[in-house]
């Protein structure tokens, strides 16, 4: 009797412990989050800090983030660089071509604020989340690799 009480209490902490009940949905969106498709969108020297994520030093895939050329295959875009009126539709084009959910990070200086290049251009654009909504802010000129993966890590606790 007092075997079949113990092992019952060790099975019962064993499923408790082992099973997951939720939605579909709610499984469905945390598979999303855990492995981000990056679309790779760049215009200057952000880009080249972003590019270097996807060599063995950082080595972007063990955070689960497989870099995309297609916006219908992506559902984050890190907008990384100086962002200008003539390429402000082409953005615009791209963020409504992504699936849903889709996230976005505006990384480095330029493309938070425009930059060094705001107070003399009439031709850069002020802000990106001017034109799409921005989920996180990557400040720096240019933000170094390591700022991105926190980024990322961040976009993933935040939704």
């Amino acid at each position: 009797m007092l075997r079949n009480s113990i092992e019952s209490s060790v099975l019962n902490k064993t499923l408790t412990n082992s099973i997951i009940l939720t939605t579909f949905n709610d499984f469905s969106n945390w598979a999303r989050l855990s492995s981000l498709w990056p679309l790779l969108y760049g215009t200057s020297c952000c880009f080249i800090e972003f590019a270097s994520l996807i060599g063995s030093r950082f080595d972007f895939d063990r955070y689960g983030l497989v870099p995309r050329s297609s916006p219908r295959q992506a559902d984050l875009i890190i907008t990384a660089g100086t962002v200008t009126m003539k390429m402000a539709p082409s953005l615009v084009r791209l963020y409504e071509q992504m699936p849903e959910p889709k996230y976005v990070i505006a990384m480095g200086a330029c493309t938070i604020t425009g930059g060094m290049f705001s107070t003399d251009s009439y031709t850069t654009v002020r802000g990106v989340d001017k034109l799409i909504p921005v989920d996180i802010y990557l400040p720096g000129c240019p933000p170094k690799p390591e700022a991105i993966i926190d980024a990322i890590i961040k976009l993933r606790k935040k939704k």
